[in-house]
């Protein structure tokens, strides 16, 4: 019994203040060293987010390999009956990336915290500088398909009616005025919602409380395989999140995003 069961995938901060002692709870913290040194929820743990990615030309924010995946999870001391509660000082593309890397290991147990490190503070809650001990654990993972779409998945289904593309850059990236690939522009049939757009700044950066509205009237409805993606898969991050907290049955990431699909000769490119 976790104290942890019954709660959605997004959590909000009082719903984490009341279980900072739970035994089973691994706190991540996914905002930059300086971010976390000077302040981060009680008992949060920090990881670097950069280890989350491949890190490699020309698509950075695919998937780590294996032995990388293991490396980082056995720093944070990774254990497998932990329920992961996850946060950034963004309103969530990093959090909402582990959240998705939590996917691949299989590891079900895990949380959104909902407006991340800017809603606790908007609700007067306290900071630590504390570091809290962390024991290195041995660990042995097995990665599945089944939350990430590949360029090669995604050029075969491009034409299929039940295919939601969700593209989360900025409007001057979707348009290709602004390059940050060899080519500009967007997946064919890729439909533009921002990913900040998605927030509420006077909520502190939680989710918008009409994002379903918004995004069925935008046609990614829940009866739809929803792909998400950005330039490297970290604003994608939070979308992925977004999704799956609606209840959508199929959401999968585009981790190669448009860093890969923009830099190859040949894919389809609209603009």
């Amino acid at each position: 019994m976790s104290a942890f069961d019954n709660l959605p995938l997004v959590i909000e901060p009082a719903e984490l203040d009341a279980r900072l002692d739970a035994p089973e709870l691994i706190l991540l913290d996914l905002s930059s060293a300086a971010r976390y040194a000077s302040g981060h929820i009680p008992g949060a743990r920090w990881a670097d987010a950069k280890r989350t990615q491949l890190g490699q030309p020309p698509a950075p924010g695919l998937l780590p390999e294996r032995a990388q995946l293991e490396a980082l999870f056995a720093d944070i001391g990774h254990r497998p009956d932990a329920t992961y509660v996850v946060y950034d000082d963004e309103g969530g593309p990093w959090a909402g990336r582990f959240i998705w890397l939590l996917d691949v290991i299989g590891h079900a147990r895990h949380h959104f915290l909902n407006g991340g490190l800017q809603a606790w503070i908007s609700d007067g809650r306290p900071l630590s500088q504390a570091t809290p001990e962390v024991s290195r654990t041995q660990v042995s993972l097995t990665l599945s398909d089944e939350p990430t779409a590949t360029r090669e998945y995604i050029q075969q289904r491009l034409d299929a009616a039940d295919l939601a593309i969700w593209d989360v850059r900025g409007a001057d990236e979707y348009r290709g005025e602004k390059l940050s690939s060899a080519r500009g522009g967007h997946i064919p049939g890729a439909t533009h919602f921002e990913w900040t757009a998605a927030m509420d700044p006077q909520r502190g950066m939680r989710i918008r409380t009409d994002i379903g509205d918004v995004l069925h009237d935008l046609g990614i409805t829940p009866d739809k395989e929803v792909i998400t993606h950005c330039q490297t898969h970290r604003r994608s991050g939070f979308s992925y999140v977004v999704a799956k907290a609606l209840g959508y049955p199929r959401v999968k990431a585009y981790a190669g995003s448009w860093s890969e699909w923009g830099n190859l000769p040949d894919t389809p490119v609209e603009r």
